[in-house]
């Protein structure tokens, strides 16, 4: 294959990943202070399926479409608001399920188990900064939240629906990934 034709392959593969994380995005359940979303489903399927790397990139253009203000967040909401917002921290936290999942790769191959272990290391990264930054925000806000309340609320009870995401995400994309050039 060509070096433009894999460049074309790269795009196309990076988008699909965006497109695929906005539409996780968009199943979206109210609950307590974080929605409850397939988000993270999708950052788990886009990192198997696609690559450390393309799914960096991807989750790069995502969090970039909704900066600039494209409705890819959950709630149809898009604008840097979002980002600066309490949840901000989470959406920016899936960068870093990448780049951890990225490096196992280049680590530890393609083996199931290794890059499974991986996606839950990048989930607990995402969770620090994620409650973090809910902190901060809440801190700034003039809203006393420390970090054991934020845990209790952002963190403890998407842990089942999370480890569940996961697993589906490991059980379906092996299998689509035949599919996947």
């Amino acid at each position: 294959m060509s070096t433009t034709k894999r460049h074309i392959l790269d795009m196309t593969y990076i988008a699909l990943g965006a497109v695929l994380i906005a539409a996780g995005a968009w199943i979206t359940v109210p609950f307590a202070a974080i929605p409850f979303t397939m988000q993270t489903f999708s950052v788990f399927a886009v990192c198997l399926l696609l690559s450390g790397k393309r799914a960096t990139v991807s989750v790069l253009v995502y969090i970039a479409l909704g900066a600039a203000g494209v409705p890819v967040f959950s709630g149809f909401r898009g604008g840097a608001g979002v980002i600066a917002g309490p949840t901000g921290g989470y959406i920016i936290g899936f960068v870093a399920v990448a780049l951890v999942y990225w490096a196992a790769e280049k680590l530890f191959g393609k083996r199931l188990l290794a890059r499974t272990a991986a996606l839950v290391l990048g989930l607990a990264a995402c969770y620090l900064f994620g409650t973090l930054w809910y902190v901060i925000v809440y801190t700034g806000a003039a809203e006393k939240a420390g970090f054991g309340y934020a845990l209790s609320v952002c963190v403890l009870p998407y842990l089942p629906f999370d480890a569940a995401k996961l697993a589906l995400a490991a059980a379906i994309c092996p299998r689509l990934a035949k599919f996947i050039k």
